[in-house]
Order: structure tokens, then C-alpha cells, then sequence
């Protein structure tokens, strides 16, 4: 009879045949975004149903009693993700936004820079879009709020950019924001990096088809 041999650390296999596997800079993270960052592989490769909390910790290479310091349920873990995504994208936008160049040359930038940071997160791209609406309600409604104030913050620009007379005002702001952004949240359906397509390109035919289509 043959022993099983123990399961490296920072190893786990999904039931989808998934496995994630942690570079050494990221086994050396701090125990919450090692967490949060296998989480959100699992998620992706194989969908937050299916996904336990067995199988996070595995991958992560910690007890269930190291994740429920930090997280209540497998909820928490993936409301994380959404927080994390739209701080850190709120951030980088805000930045860009009140920066330097007129409007029409910031939004062009705001639109290159969300794609490329989707593009570099893309499983959390696809469980963002995916995995919403398994979130209890009222953490539903927190990231409505949060989404709903970097969407403001971008419309307002456009604004700023009509005020200016740089885009134009035949299309209205929040038409603009909506149809920019439905585009951008559909990356993760059919990028792939195998594609004839780099990140950066992708990002300036965006902005490109952006002010072709906002420039009065």
C-alpha cells in the first residue's frame, strides 16, 4: 500500500483540473491578499460556487482558522475582490482625471489605463462581472455605490471636456460613460494574451475609437 504524498504549499487543484500555484513573491504576501489573490484564481478558473474554502486555504497554504481571522465566509473573500478592484482602479482614474492635458486628453488616458490594469487582472475582471450578483444585498449595494462614483467622476469629465469645447455635446455624458465602460467589462469574455494584440495596443484603439467618436 502506497501513502499519498502531502500537497506542496501554495498548490491546489481545482475540480476543474485548476491549479493554482504561488509564485515566491507572492507566498511571501501578507496573509490577506494571499487569500484574496488565490481566491480570485479559483473564482475565475472554475466559478464561486464551485470553489471551496478547503481548496482556498490549500492553494494559499494556511488552516481554515488563518482565513477566518481575516474573513467571516467565502463572502467576504469575494466582496474583497470587488473592493480591491474598484479602489484601486478608482484610484488610478482619480489621478488621472485631475492631472495634467485638457479633458478630452485625460479621458482618452482614463480609458488606456483601465484597460490596461483589466487586462493585467483579468481573473478579477472575470469575476467582477461574473460573481456580483451571488453577493449578499447589502454588499451588492455597497459596490453599486462605489461603481456608481467613479462612473460620476468619469461623466464629469466629459462634461468638463463639453464645457471646453473638446468632445462634443451631441452625445450625452452619461451615454458616453455607459457605452465606453460596457465595452471595457467585456475584456474578460474574449481577451487572450496568445491574441495578435498586446495590452498597450488594445488600450490606444480604445482611446482612439474614444475620441473618434466623442471629438465634436
Amino acid at each position: 500500500m502506497t501513502r499519498a504524498l502531502p500537497k506542496p504549499a501554495g498548490s491546489s487543484k481545482a475540480r476543474t483540473g485548476k491549479t493554482v500555484r504561488l509564485s515566491k513573491a507572492e507566498q511571501a504576501l501578507p496573509l490577506q491578499q494571499r487569500l484574496v489573490l488565490v481566491a480570485t484564481r479559483l473564482f475565475a478558473a472554475q466559478g464561486y460556487d464551485a470553489t471551496s474554502v478547503q481548496q482556498i486555504v490549500e492553494a494559499a497554504g494556511v488552516t481554515k482558522g488563518a482565513l477566518y481571522h481575516h474573513f467571516t465566509c467565502k463572502d467576504d473573500v469575494l466582496y474583497e475582490v470587488y473592493h480591491h478592484v474598484l479602489a484601486e482602479q478608482t484610484r488610478r482614474m482619480e489621478e488621472i482625471a485631475d492631472g495634467p492635458g485638457d479633458a478630452a486628453q485625460r479621458l482618452a488616458a482614463v480609458v488606456g489605463d483601465v484597460i490596461a490594469s483589466s487586462v493585467a487582472n483579468l481573473d478579477e475582471l472575470i469575476v467582477f462581472f461574473r460573481s456580483m450578483h451571488l453577493l449578499p444585498e447589502a454588499q451588492q449595494k455597497t459596490v453599486r455605490a462605489e461603481r456608481r462614483r467613479y462612473h460620476l467622476r468619469v461623466r464629469r469629465l466629459v462634461e468638463e471636456g463639453q464645457r471646453a469645447g473638446v468632445l462634443t455635446t451631441e452625445v450625452p455624458a452619461d451615454l458616453a460613460v455607459h457605452f465606453v465602460y460596457g465595452a471595457i467589462h467585456q475584456i474578460g469574455t474574449w481577451y487572450s494574451d496568445s491574441g495578435p494584440l498586446t495590452a498597450d495596443e488594445i488600450a490606444q484603439h480604445f482611446e482612439r475609437l474614444v475620441l473618434s467618436g466623442l471629438r465634436p
